[in-house]
């Protein structure tokens, strides 16, 4: 599947850079991740807490017109969540970090503000797990355990997941640009092992980058 993802988000990028007309670009961003789960019902989870992490994105950007472009990528997606447990452990604090490598599509408005451009977007992303960790911790913090566990193998969490992604900044006349955004993960990717049966990715994403 990771070798499907990745022979995708080439053609993909490919297909845009050999279609675009002249005003094709392409930028690099990177930034801080606020991730966290939305759990359906569970007996055992009492609370959802995000963590930190970090994503590292690259993409092209493909004008359709003056103000409206279509931006593919491929990123690398730090995920996770803090989980609280009420009793099967005792009240213990779960850190899960996940790392995705992910395909937006993202389709962007730029407005002249300034001496740049005020830019807002949305799309949709497919994405594949490529590694996960559980760090688990009493409530005084003095025992820790961590364990690795792989996607789709293990029945922790499903290794495929799709969602839309929302994204806001500023690009400064230079290239340089500030954004934040949010990742809305629609997929269900609890594996059948896990505390709960329903588990859905979210994130805020706060971040710099520069786009030629």
């Amino acid at each position: 599947m990771k070798k499907i993802l990745l022979s995708f988000g080439a053609a993909l990028l490919l297909a845009a850079g050999a279609q675009a007309q002249s005003g094709l670009g392409y930028g690099l961003k990177a930034g801080v991740n606020f991730p966290s789960y939305s759990f359906g019902n569970s007996n055992d989870l009492s609370d959802t807490k995000s963590t930190t992490n970090f994503h590292v994105t690259g993409y092209l950007d493909a004008p359709v017109t003056q103000n409206f472009y279509i931006q593919p990528g491929v990123s690398l997606q730090g995920k996770g969540a803090k989980l609280v447990e009420s009793s099967a452990l005792g009240g213990s604090e779960v850190t899960q970090n996940t790392m995705w490598l992910e395909v937006p599509v993202n389709f962007v408005g730029k407005f002249q503000a300034g001496n740049g451009n005020f830019f807002v977007g949305a799309g949709p992303y497919i994405g594949f797990g490529l590694s996960g960790k559980n760090k688990y911790s009493t409530g005084s913090g003095s025992n820790v355990v961590e364990r690795e566990f792989k996607f789709g193998k293990e029945n922790t969490l499903k290794g495929t997941d799709f969602g839309v992604n929302f994204l806001a900044g500023y690009k400064l006349a230079g290239g340089f640009l500030i954004n934040a955004g949010y990742g809305l993960g629609l997929t269900n990717i609890a594996g059948d092992n896990n505390w709960t049966n329903d588990i859905k990715n979210r994130v805020w994403t706060v971040g710099i980058g520069f786009e030629m």
